[in-house]
C-alpha cells in the first residue's frame, strides 16, 4: 500500500513539471511571437530636473506614457497644481488618460492622485496591495476603477506590472513591450535598480531590455557603489538608461560617461518616442 501510495505522489509531482514547463514554454513564446507596440511615446510631466523651459520642477515624478491608443499617466508627482499646470503646458488632457500607474505611496509619487481624479475618475489605477488605507479612500471617494497589483500582470497589451517587490518601500515598476524591446520605468526603485532589471529578464527571457528609465535611489550613494551600480547594468545589457529623480546629479554623471549615446538626459518636458 505503501509503495502504492508513493508511486502515485511521484505521478503527480511529474505531471505538475510537465504542466508548468509547458506553461513556461507558453509564455517564452507569446513574448516572442506577440505584436509588440508600433509606437510608444514617454513625456515626463514632472520631476526635479528640467529639460524644457516655462515648466515647473519640483522634488518627484510622473510621465505619460502612451501605448498605441492607451495613454497611462505614471505617478502623479508631490503637488497636484504642478502636476496640472505642467499638463496643461504639455497639451495633456488628463480626461484622455485611461489608467493611473502608481510605483509606491510616498507623497513626491502619490501627492497629485487627489487632485487628477477630481479632473478624470473614469481610469482604473493601479497601485501595490501594500498601500495604506488613507490612499485607498482617495481612489474610492473619486469613483475610479481600483486595481491592487500584487504580482506579475498585464494590463493592457503590451503594458504590464512588474508585480510588487519587496525592499525598504515595496514598489511595483512598468514594463512596455516595444519594437526595441522591453522600456522598464520605475518610481524610486527602493527594491534595488538590479533587482528589478533582473526580474523583468526573468519575466522576458526572450526580449533584450531598451531602455530603463526613472528614478534609480542613488543619490545618497557614494561614487564607488554608484559606479558598480553602472557597471552592473552594462553587464546586464541594458541597451540605455534614462536615470532622473531621486537617482542624483553624481549617478546621472556616472551613466552619461560609460553610456555615452545610450544615455537619455530626464526632466520635466522630455520626450521619448520609441518606434
Amino acid at each position: 500500500m505503501k509503495i502504492y501510495i508513493n508511486f502515485i505522489i511521484v505521478i503527480l509531482l511529474l505531471t505538475a513539471e510537465i504542466i508548468f514547463k509547458g506553461s513556461l514554454t507558453m509564455a517564452q513564446t507569446k513574448d516572442t511571437n506577440e505584436k509588440k507596440a508600433d509606437t510608444v511615446r514617454i513625456t515626463i510631466i514632472y520631476d526635479n530636473n528640467s529639460s524644457v523651459e516655462g515648466l515647473q520642477i519640483d522634488w518627484g515624478f510622473a510621465c505619460l506614457v502612451e501605448v498605441g491608443e492607451t495613454k497611462l499617466l505614471f505617478d502623479t508627482g508631490d503637488d497636484g497644481d504642478i502636476l496640472l499646470n505642467n499638463m496643461s503646458k504639455l497639451n495633456i488632457d488628463p480626461k484622455d488618460v485611461d489608467l493611473v500607474f502608481l510605483s509606491h505611496f510616498h507623497h513626491d509619487h502619490t501627492g497629485g492622485l487627489n487632485d487628477f481624479l477630481k479632473n478624470n475618475s473614469n481610469v482604473k489605477v493601479y497601485y501595490p496591495l501594500s498601500f495604506p488605507e488613507q490612499l485607498i479612500e482617495i481612489i474610492k471617494k473619486s469613483g475610479a476603477e481600483l486595481v491592487p497589483v500584487f504580482s506579475f500582470q498585464e494590463l493592457e497589451n503590451n503594458i504590464f506590472s512588474l508585480g510588487e517587490l519587496n525592499g525598504a518601500i515595496p514598489e511595483q515598476s512598468l514594463a512596455v513591450r516595444t519594437n526595441q524591446g522591453i522600456v522598464v520605468i520605475t518610481g524610486c526603485a527602493y527594491p534595488g535598480i538590479i533587482k528589478i532589471l533582473q526580474r523583468a529578464k526573468e519575466l522576458f527571457p526572450a526580449e533584450k531590455i531598451y531602455l530603463a528609465l526613472g528614478g534609480f535611489h542613488l543619490h545618497n550613494q557614494n561614487e564607488h557603489d554608484i559606479s558598480k551600480k553602472v557597471n552592473e547594468l552594462m553587464y546586464m545589457e541594458i541597451i540605455s538608461v534614462g536615470p532622473c529623480h531621486c537617482s542624483g546629479d553624481l549617478a546621472r554623471k556616472k551613466f552619461k560617461e560609460v553610456y555615452g549615446d545610450g544615455y537619455f538626459e530626464i526632466g520635466t518636458g522630455k520626450v521619448i518616442q520609441i518606434q
